[in-house]
């Protein structure tokens, strides 16, 4: 397998650039702007089925420069954060797309106070979202905080109660995990039922630095089993106006390699 599947935004010569590759899957990282263009979304969603290639859409980081959480202390951030969720379920219910959405960001109120009962509190948040359209939500772990797998309580109080599908970001969850191969393997064999997506995403394990595939300090021979035969992504950090997701593809031919050696040494 090629394994081309691709972020990009929906500026037309992004989308073009990720579609000369032949991707299998593409992932539209939207802005708080992009959600004033709702039919332009349907538009790159529509673009996508007619090549063949299976929609996620990516839920605004931030409102008015503040990153999104669930449980923020401004009601005009909650406020935005249930409209936008439910006008992203409305559109990936009738364009047969999924959506990747944050309960919150580092940095945000939802980082603080990591307890069982605060826990419970953004379970019953959840819930309440995930109600619009249960189906296209896969819910994305952050580097620290309530909804990070640094948290003890997250799994068994929050992932197992609501059966949530995830969206596992491999560096997030390496960076909650202190940087372990070893913690890591635990948390991506403890949400296997749960997951139906992935961000693979090479890391040094100490902050969000979103390397390529082998540049950082992740065992992906130990997590390409783990993954395989879900969707996923490369999420890489890309320089410029980012049209070159060239990174990208490099990592999809680091991990096509991984599989590659393996066979061999099967053999």
């Amino acid at each position: 397998m090629n394994y081309m599947r691709l972020k990009g935004n929906l500026e037309q010569k992004n989308v073009d650039n990720r579609l000369s590759y032949d991707p299998d899957i593409m992932e539209f990282y939207l802005s708080e702007q992009d959600l004033e263009s709702p039919d332009l979304i349907r538009d790159r969603i529509r673009q996508l089925h007619r090549r063949g290639v299976k929609p996620y859409l990516h839920h605004p980081p931030r409102y008015r420069g503040e990153y999104l959480d669930i449980l923020s202390g401004n009601p005009d951030v909650r406020r935005y954060y249930h409209e936008s969720s439910e006008l992203l379920a409305r559109i990936c219910r009738e364009e047969r797309a999924a959506c990747v959405i944050h309960a919150h960001y580092a940095r945000t109120d939802s980082c603080t106070d990591i307890t069982r009962e605060r826990t419970i509190l953004l379970r019953e948040e959840i819930r309440a979202v995930a109600a619009y359209a249960r189906e296209v939500f896969v819910w994305e772990d952050s580097t620290e905080g309530l909804f990070s797998y640094g948290n003890p309580y997250l799994i068994e109080e929050l992932i197992v109660p609501l059966e949530l599908p995830l969206n596992v970001d491999v560096s997030h969850a390496f960076i909650a995990c202190g940087g372990d191969n070893g913690r890591l393997r635990d948390v991506l064999e403890r949400t296997q039922a749960y997951a139906r997506y992935y961000h693979l995403v090479d890391s040094m394990g100490i902050e969000h630095d979103s390397l390529p595939l082998g540049q950082g300090r992740i065992d992906w021979r130990m997590v390409k089993p783990l993954v395989q035969g879900k969707d996923f992504i490369f999420e890489i950090a890309l320089a410029g106006d980012h049209s070159d997701c060239t990174p990208m593809v490099d990592s999809a031919h680091y991990f096509a390699q991984v599989e590659a050696e393996d066979r061999i040494a099967a053999k």
